[in-house]
């Protein structure tokens, strides 16, 4: 199947992700395009990230990681950002989720939604986290339990069926990423947390023939 620009006929989107970061690992340049040509788009999060720092108790780290988030958020242009206290490393698909993705949608009535990729796996030896698989799973039938649902509903994935230019945008995509200071000091803390920004959205934003530039990759899931 050819890969198609990302759909341009909309004003306003919704990114529903279970972690913090988990935007700036995958839609930050994209992000940064939209709300630079003045399109809205919010973001709101399954969990405050409380155990995704390796030593920190989660009463500190949660707080740490939203902040974190909300700078991040802001450096690409959206300042709405919402989180709801699902458990970090328990988010499931559950009644309960679905209620509150549906909820949310329904009461912000997005054009556009974007979560996390539901595939078992990034590559070969890259499984995907059960939190993304289950939360995405959540989104899709949110999704398909609204009368009137938004127009397209995107994963931010591998071997995507639409994609978004995102030349002179990666830089403030790595800055955004890098926001995230103490998460990612911790996560690798023998590279500055400025290479590690650079290195995921290089990785994120690959080249492909036909677009001219690196790209944001994205997988159709529902278009009504």
């Amino acid at each position: 199947m050819d890969i198609q620009p990302f759909p341009a006929d909309w004003q306003t989107a919704l990114v529903l992700v279970a972690h913090p970061d988990d935007p700036e690992y995958g839609v930050g340049a994209a992000v940064a395009k939209w709300t630079a040509a003045g399109r809205t788009v919010r973001y709101a999060l399954a969990c405050r990230g409380e155990v995704g720092i390796a030593g920190m108790p989660a009463e500190q780290a949660g707080p740490l990681r939203e902040g974190e988030q909300r700078r991040s958020a802001a450096i690409v242009g959206v300042d709405d950002v919402t989180f709801w206290d699902f458990p970090d490393s328990n988010i499931r698909d559950t009644p309960e989720l679905r209620a509150k993705i549906a909820e949310t949608i329904g009461a912000l009535r997005p054009e556009v939604v974007v979560t996390n990729y539901s595939g078992p796996a990034w590559a070969p030896g890259a499984p995907n986290q059960r939190d993304h698989i289950e939360f995405a799973h959540a989104v899709a039938a949110a999704y398909d339990s609204l009368t009137d649902p938004p127009a397209w509903l995107f994963e931010n994935g591998p071997d995507p069926s639409h994609c978004e230019v995102v030349d002179g945008y990666t830089d403030v995509a790595m800055s955004s990423l890098a926001a995230h200071k103490v998460y990612l000091s911790v996560l690798d803390p023998q590279t500055p947390v400025v290479e590690q920004a650079r290195q995921q959205v290089e990785m994120s934003t690959p080249a492909l023939p036909g677009f001219g530039g690196r790209t944001v990759g994205f997988i159709l899931k529902r278009h009504r």
